[in-house]
């Protein structure tokens, strides 16, 4: 379950996280550029900056670190290295965990735009939403 695999049992029906990732998120490489990045976004916020085939999420970048969203004109260079604009070590969650858990788990941290989900391995799983966690939570416990 931790590495994103299917899985069994009794459990099997709850939602969880590998199950509710929208797994189409958007990725560039250390190698990319913000030009890169930005053609890359589409209706995201962000861009996951991830490494090698396994797509190991090294960090990630978001809109207005590209000059966008904002309506500022911030002009970055589109040459300049997405390793510059980048967030490191991003918190992720992984694929085995229960829309119940994380439910709580959102309820306690504060408001997040989205819960980042890797393997144990740290690859890319996907995005999911808050609002998205808590109605299969809500739909989880019959309510």
């Amino acid at each position: 379950m931790g590495a994103g695999l299917p899985f069994e049992g009794t459990f099997a029906d709850e939602p969880r996280l590998s199950t509710l990732a929208d797994h189409e998120v958007p990725t560039c490489s250390l190698d990319d550029t913000v030009a890169d990045a930005r053609g890359r976004l589409g209706q995201w916020d962000l861009v996951l900056v991830v490494a090698g085939p396994e797509r190991v999420v090294l960090g990630l970048v978001r809109a207005e670190a590209l000059g966008l969203g904002l309506g500022l004109g911030l002009g970055l260079e589109d040459d300049r290295p997405i390793a510059e604009v980048m967030q490191e070590g991003p918190s992720t969650y992984r694929p085995h965990v229960s829309a119940t858990e994380m439910s709580q788990t959102l309820n306690d941290s504060g408001p997040v735009p989205w819960v980042m989900v890797t393997t144990l391995s740290g690859s890319v799983v996907g995005l999911v939403r808050p609002e998205k966690v808590h109605a299969a939570a809500a739909g989880a416990e019959g309510g």
